[in-house]
């Protein structure tokens, strides 16, 4: 019989105020900007998941294929009793490769997509009944405590996706010193990286066809029009990702064609025709850069591998 879902809700303070502090900031900033981590609401996160089978996004797969090649040899890194912790856990797709090789003596997510997060653990709990599953609802940008008993001996961080490449390289550094002092001495991060390459094979990846990460980028605006007290119309925005090769980053952007105002939480935020609302970065590394950028953060590399292409890379940090 499988165990149930132990939940710790981290969250500092309610989404709401969040979600309505950042947003009021960001629309009146010069230029006007969101923050990406509210595109996980229920619907967001499902269409993440759609994202990830798009053939033109690559990232999924090939971390998929790398852990796959690599799981066993993380697994002798880390140790096969190490507390595995995932950040930004998602549908736990990934870290089952991770879990059956190194039999973790506990398992925590962590998610600020509350229900999400929920439904993702209460699988593995479903799947894995001799694993102990814990869920903790957090925003794990910003500096926080693992439960009691996740910071004892060799816990291994696992932060898939290349998602580290939402912040800024500075901002990268911050939060990579806040997981360094998350750890134990001897603690490991393993951590998902997007490889610098080909501007139209990135290009590609934020723009599929089928125009799943264009309604993912709108969802944003539906959101904030239904959690918040606001008459925004995603349908008057279009989606715009382009590679931004002075910063290495892809760029995200929701343009406004038409000059419009919008009302939010009684607030009025006007857009110039063709003006954009800059909702998320994703910068690629090389694998030295980023190992340079982790160092400074104090982590000692200690493996990372790659795919046959050199689009992806997995890394293996450890806490000094």
């Amino acid at each position: 019989m499988a165990h149930a879902v132990h939940f710790h809700d981290q969250r500092q303070q309610a989404a709401y105020a969040s979600l309505r502090d950042e947003t009021l900031a960001g629309f009146a900033a010069e230029p006007k900007w969101a923050s990406p981590k509210y595109f996980y609401d229920r619907r967001g996160s499902e269409l993440f998941e759609q994202i990830c089978q798009q053939p033109e996004y690559y990232p999924t797969r090939t971390e998929e294929l790398i852990l796959t090649q690599a799981a066993g040899a993380i697994a002798e890194i880390a140790g096969h009793a190490a507390n595995l912790v995932e950040l930004g856990s998602g549908a736990s797709r990934k870290v089952r490769l991770l879990l059956e090789a190194m039999h973790p003596s506990s398992y925590l997510g962590i998610d600020i997509s509350q229900e999400f997060l929920l439904a993702s653990t209460r699988r593995l709990a479903s799947d894995y009944p001799w694993l102990e599953v814990h869920a903790a609802c957090a925003d794990f940008s910003q500096p926080m405590a693992l439960p009691a008993g996740f910071d004892g001996a060799h816990p291994l961080l696992f932060f898939p996706g290349s998602s580290i490449g939402n912040f800024t390289p500075e901002q990268a550094r911050v939060f990579l010193g806040n997981l360094h002092e998350l750890l134990p001495k001897g603690g490991g991060l393993l951590i998902g990286v997007d490889r610098l390459k080909d501007k139209a094979l990135l290009e590609a990846a934020y723009n599929d066809e089928a125009g799943v990460t264009a309604a993912f980028n709108l969802n944003l605006l539906q959101r904030i029009r239904q959690e918040l007290d606001s008459d925004i119309d995603p349908t008057r925005f279009v989606h715009h990702a382009f590679f931004n090769e002075a910063h290495s980053r892809i760029e995200m952007h929701l343009i406004s064609p038409q000059a419009q105002q919008v009302m939010i939480e009684g607030a009025c935020f006007r857009f110039a025709a063709g003006e954009s609302l800059h909702t998320e970065n994703s910068y690629k590394y090389r694998p030295e850069s980023f190992c340079d950028l982790a160092g400074t953060a104090g982590f000692k590399a200690r493996a990372h591998w790659s795919d046959p292409r050199q689009l992806f890379s997995v890394h293996y940090l450890e806490r000094e």
